[in-house]
């Protein structure tokens, strides 16, 4: 079993020792073998209608996945994401999920490595700002380089969490991305942004 885990590893361009501090290698987009999370003769028998407005009742964090440009790109990568969890104490890991369809996840995947934005209550027009397809993203948007990556810490975040790639896995139309923290910073004031029932929101009392 270790053997198998460390040979899935080395093909997705993710450390298995200690040369976990070397520069990192870019990973496989699109991870294969290709994967099906069921068989056509297993589905569960609900709608993607019904399952988008069941799982909309579990409200979440909002935040921004960012990368450093690549070697032949103008600028840098990102896009909105609400499916982001810690995973592990020790050691410091994170997860978040990505389509399978998404045209920013190849260029996060080249780099390597990436930036968790968490946003807070005010955030919800830079969040939108990042949810469009085939738009400068980055367009008025100030940000400075995460102390270890480089990938773009954006300005007047509550939080933000610095991190190389460490395994990438399919989950049927999406990708399970799980990042080891290499920086981490809060500013420890502020509310944060909420989805719930696809709209955003904040805590009141």
């Amino acid at each position: 079993m270790a053997a198998t885990v460390v040979r899935y590893l080395r093909s997705v361009g993710s450390p298995t020792s200690a040369s976990a501090e070397r520069e990192p290698e870019p990973v496989d987009a699109l991870p294969r073998p290709d994967l099906r999370a069921v068989g056509e003769d297993e589905r569960a028998p609900v709608s993607p209608a019904e399952f988008r407005a069941v799982l909309g009742n579990f409200a979440s964090g909002v935040t921004v996945i960012t990368a450093p440009p690549g070697e032949d790109e103008i600028g840098p990568a990102g896009f909105a994401c609400q499916s982001f969890a810690s995973l592990s104490l020790d050691p410091p890991l994170v997860t978040f999920m990505v389509a399978r369809t998404s045209t920013t996840w190849p260029r996060i995947a080249r780099a390597g490595v990436f930036c968790v934005n968490i946003l807070g209550a005010e955030q919800g027009p830079l969040c939108r700002s990042f949810a469009v397809s085939g738009a400068d993203k980055f367009a008025g948007v100030s940000h400075t380089p995460a102390p270890v990556t480089g990938s773009p810490q954006l300005d007047a975040v509550p939080a933000w969490i610095d991190c190389r790639i460490q395994a990438v896995h399919t989950g049927g139309d999406h990708l399970i991305v799980v990042g080891r923290v290499v920086a981490m910073g809060a500013a420890g004031e502020g509310e944060p942004l909420l989805f719930h029932k696809g709209r955003f929101g904040r805590f009141s009392d």
